[in-house]
């Protein structure tokens, strides 16, 4: 029988409270009638209703939704590519340098990140003339830019535990490597693309640093919109746009470890 030392749970309780307290409270005073924030005046679905009535909070919202699902899809689809490069071919010419580069983002500050490719956006636009103006596009560029690297690292630890021999079971049966690729690796792998995808949408979403320098008039994404309003004052609409997202992050974790536990047990 396992004891557990009430020093060791009294520390666990508290970590736990210390990422959830916050977020519990948040969404209770969401529903919060009052128009202080810390000041409970009865439940109330005011907020959320006033929401619907801001165009520029929906415009941002549709905006960060867009970008973060062609983000999330191009990242993933990049990812799976290099990761597979990364893997299979050992010889690779340049293949140090390609993990390097591609892992890079991982561990570089937001702010040199997002410099980076504000200055890359400026010297395009004067060489080739593309891009005129820096909006939706450029913030997609440059999600997918470190999203990818996110991708890399679940598909490659995927990969690693991947039995390889039933693939090579499949090529021996008289299948052809496309066939095997979309028949056998695929539903294999299908598990880390779902997850890289849901994170790459998950950081999308909540990216503010690098969509700050590489946005222009009239590309203001949902955490831009947010980060503008607090600066003047939190007001309990915020607590309203900030419980959908956390319910809109739950329902991605939920679809992903439903996807995830029904390959598993298949």
């Amino acid at each position: 029988m396992r004891i557990r030392s009430p020093g060791l749970v009294s520390i666990v309780a508290f970590g736990y409270a210390l990422l959830y307290v916050p977020i519990v409270s948040v969404v209770i005073y969401s529903f919060n009638d009052s128009r202080l924030v810390t000041l409970w005046g009865g439940f109330s679905l005011r907020w959320y209703a006033s929401l619907l009535e801001d165009e520029k909070l929906l415009e941002a919202a549709l905006l960060s939704l867009r970008i973060a699902f062609l983000s999330a899809s191009f990242a993933t689809a990049l990812g799976a590519i290099v990761a597979l490069a990364l893997h299979r071919l050992g010889r690779l010419r340049g293949r140090l340098l390609l993990s390097g580069m591609v892992t890079a983002p991982l561990v570089m500050p937001e702010i040199i990140t997002g410099l980076s490719l504000l200055f890359l956006f400026i010297s395009m636009a004067d060489l080739i003339g593309w891009p005129m103006n820096r909006g939706a596009t450029t913030i997609t560029i440059a999600h997918v830019t470190f999203s990818m690297a996110y991708v890399v690292v679940v598909v490659r630890s995927r990969l690693a535990a991947m039995d390889e021999s039933l693939e090579e079971a499949a090529m021996d049966l008289g299948g052809r490597p496309l066939a095997v690729f979309f028949d056998v690796t695929v539903p294999m792998l299908l598990p880390a693309l779902v997850s890289g995808w849901l994170l790459s949408f998950t950081l999308s979403l909540d990216d503010l640093v690098i969509s700050s320098f590489v946005s222009g008039p009239g590309a203001t994404t949902l955490p831009m919109y947010i980060f503008a309003k607090v600066r003047l004052g939190v007001t309990p609409d915020i607590n309203a746009i900030t419980t959908l997202i956390i319910a809109l992050v739950a329902l991605a974790v939920g679809i992903a470890s439903f996807v995830t536990n029904r390959r598993r047990s298949a």
